[in-house]
């Protein structure tokens, strides 16, 4: 039976490329990294991230520094991250059924908890940050610890590899949301597919 179910944000509920390709544009020309257009974008979501850093003149190392900046240029974009269409439905049905439903994301929690709310959701008390983007691992395993849930209470999902990655290292089963950043051809070791929100909800019904 699922007891709980982990999202992350960006790119898995929030369709946010467009907020976030113009953040990171003025951040960007800030600090003499390379601008992202927006035609550029089906090429960068076959891109692994190192390679995507290459491509933009971008340290890798320096993505925990950057964060934050970039955080601020969003903040200061006053634009609410707007949800995928059908994600609203999918939480609602999902909370109705009383399944825990909490967020690990890269984003910062003060930004996704603003754009549920605008969005009439105001459910969802478990939103973790992680710092370090390849270190999801670390929160998954201390929010299960937390709630005393083992893998076979809980999934998570996304639409990258590194969260795959990240719940190969807890043992959490995983759903590949398919509308997400990364495009299909960088995705491996999945263990579901999820081609709509309404599809999760049928997952959570039948694990």
């Amino acid at each position: 039976m699922t007891k709980c179910i982990i999202f992350d944000f960006d790119g898995t509920l929030s369709n946010s490329i467009q907020i976030f390709i113009k953040a990171y544009n003025k951040f960007a020309e800030a600090e003499g990294y390379n601008k992202v257009a927006f035609e550029e974008l089906d090429d960068l979501k076959k891109m692994s991230i190192p390679e995507r850093c290459r491509y933009l003149n971008f340290p890798i190392r320096n993505i925990p520094f950057a964060a934050p900046k970039l955080y601020r240029h969003v903040r200061d974009m006053k634009e609410t991250l707007p949800l995928f269409p059908g994600i609203k439905q999918m939480l609602d049905d999902l909370h109705s059924q009383g399944i825990h439903i909490s967020i690990i994301s890269s984003n910062a929690s003060d930004i996704i908890d603003n754009s549920l709310k605008s969005n009439g959701i105001d459910y969802v008390k478990d939103i973790l940050s992680s710092k370090y983007i390849f270190s999801k691992d670390k929160l998954i395993k201390k929010f299960l610890k937390q709630y005393q849930y083992t893998p076979s209470d809980a999934f998570y999902v996304g639409d990258e590899q590194r969260d795959i990655d990240a719940c190969k290292k807890t043992g959490l089963p995983f759903i590949w949301a398919s509308w997400g950043y990364d495009d299909e051809s960088l995705i491996s070791g999945t263990d579901y597919k999820a081609a709509t929100p309404d599809d999760i909800v049928h997952f959570a019904a039948d694990a």
